[in-house]
C-alpha cells in the first residue's frame, strides 16, 4: 500500500500484518501426503501422454481411410496392429505402439503403488467403504485433508475443494453462480468421476444415491454430479475426523 514499493517498507508491511493478527495460517501438509500425491499427479501425466498417442495413432490411420473406432480395450488394440502392417503407415504405428506399451506398463506400476499405499493407510480403507469411491479418490482425497482437525465443520470440505456456488452480492443485486473451482482441481476431478460413479454404475441403492437421483430428475445429471461431488467431500471429511465408516 506504499507509494514507493521496497524491500523495507514490504518488511514493514509483513511485520504490522503479522502483529495485528489479519492472516490466515496454511496447512503444510506432511511429506506422506506429498508422497501420495506426486504418484496421483506422475500417473496422471501419463495416462495423458497415452491418450495423446492413441489420438495420433487414430489421426494416422484415418489418413489412409482406417478408422479405430473408440475405447482402449482388445479390439482396439487389435486394430491398431492391423493397421501396423499396412505398406506406408506401418513404421510409425509400430514406432507408437511400443511407446504406447511402455506407457501402459508405467500406468500399471503407479496403479500398483496406489494400492499399496491405500491398503497401508487405514484413512483410505475408511473412505473405499463408500460405494463408487476406488483406491485413488480415497488415496488423494486423505492427502489433500492430511489433518481432519483443521476443519472446524465438514462442511467445509466442500469450499476447501471448490464445489460450493460462486456469490456475488451488492446492495439489492445478490446472485449465486458456478461452482467457485478453487482448491485442488486433481481431488475435485476425482470426486466428480466418484459422483457419477454412484449415479450411473453402483447397482446399490442407498440414501445418498437416492438423493443425487432426485436432483438429476429436477435439475438434471450434470449438476447431480456436482452436488454429489460435493456431498462426498462432506461425508469423507466426517468420516475421516471421527474414523468412521460409511453407513448406507
Amino acid at each position: 500500500m506504499k507509494a514507493n514499493k521496497t524491500d523495507l517498507h514490504d518488511a514493514a508491511g509483513l511485520a504490522q500484518l503479522a502483529r495485528t493478527g489479519f492472516y490466515k495460517d496454511v496447512h503444510v501438509k506432511s511429506p506422506a501426503a506429498h508422497g501420495v500425491r506426486s504418484v496421483i499427479t506422475a500417473r496422471g501425466h501419463l495416462v495423458e501422454a497415452r491418450v495423446r498417442l492413441d489420438n495420433t495413432i487414430r489421426g494416422l490411420c484415418a489418413t489412409f481411410g482406417i478408422r479405430l473406432g473408440a475405447g482402449q480395450g482388445e479390439r482396439f488394440l487389435a486394430r491398431m496392429r492391423v493397421a501396423a502392417s499396412v505398406p506406408g503407415l506401418c513404421e510409425a504405428v509400430a514406432s507408437l505402439l511400443r511407446a504406447r506399451e511402455r506407457l501402459v506398463e508405467e500406468i500399471g506400476q503407479m496403479d500398483r503403488q496406489l494400492k499399496a499405499i491405500s491398503l497401508a493407510s487405514p484413512a483410505s480403507q475408511a473412505l473405499m467403504s463408500i460405494p463408487g469411491v476406488g483406491v485413488q479418490t480415497s488415496a488423494a482425497f486423505a492427502a489433500a485433508v492430511d489433518d481432519a482437525s483443521r476443519f472446524k465443520r465438514s462442511r467445509t470440505a466442500g469450499a476447501y475443494f471448490g464445489l460450493v456456488p460462486r456469490r456475488h452480492q451488492s446492495g439489492e443485486l445478490d446472485w449465486t453462480g458456478r461452482i467457485t473451482k478453487q482448491g485442488d482441481g486433481t481431488v475435485r476431478k476425482l470426486l466428480y468421476e466418484a459422483a457419477n460413479s454412484i449415479l450411473t454404475r453402483t447397482r446399490q441403492s442407498f440414501a445418498l444415491k437416492s438423493w443425487a437421483l432426485k436432483i438429476a430428475k429436477r435439475r438434471g445429471l450434470r449438476k447431480a454430479r456436482v452436488a454429489l461431488a460435493r456431498r462426498l467431500a462432506v461425508i469423507m471429511h466426517a468420516m475421516l475426523r471421527d474414523g468412521t465408516l460409511f453407513e448406507a
